[in-house]
C-alpha cells in the first residue's frame, strides 16, 4: 500500500496517487476508494484500475491544506485501511478505523 503526493506548481492542487499492492487485493474484482472527497458515496466511489503486475491504482487531484478520510472497498463487501496512510481516525461505527492523508 502506498500513497504518493505531487504537488502542482501551476495551480492549487495535490496529485494523490492511492496504490494497493496485489498481494493485498487477492484475487479482488474490484477496488473502489471511498473518502470524504466523494462524501463516502458508493455510487460516486473512485475505481482503482488494476495494473499488469496485479495492483491497483488510482490518482485524484484534491486541495492543499485538508485533512481526508478514506478507504479502500473490495468487491463491495470488505473495508481495508493503507497502512501508509498520515494517520487513522476513529470511523464512528464499532472499533473501525479510517486512513487519513493530509495534505
Amino acid at each position: 500500500m502506498a500513497l504518493s503526493k505531487q504537488y502542482l506548481k501551476s495551480k492549487p492542487i495535490c496529485k494523490v496517487t492511492f496504490s494497493l499492492p496485489a498481494d493485498a487485493v487477492s484475487d479482488a474484482k474490484q477496488v473502489a476508494l471511498l473518502g470524504d472527497f466523494n462524501n463516502w458515496n458508493s455510487e460516486e466511489a473512485t475505481t482503482l484500475k488494476k495494473q499488469k503486475d496485479g495492483s491497483y491504482k488510482a490518482t485524484l487531484e484534491l486541495e492543499p491544506g485538508k485533512e481526508y478520510q478514506f478507504r479502500y472497498c473490495i468487491d463491495g463487501d470488505t473495508w481495508m485501511n493503507d497502512s501508509e496512510a498520515d494517520k487513522y481516525v476513529p470511523a464512528g461505527v464499532a472499533s473501525e478505523e479510517n486512513s487519513v492523508v493530509t495534505l
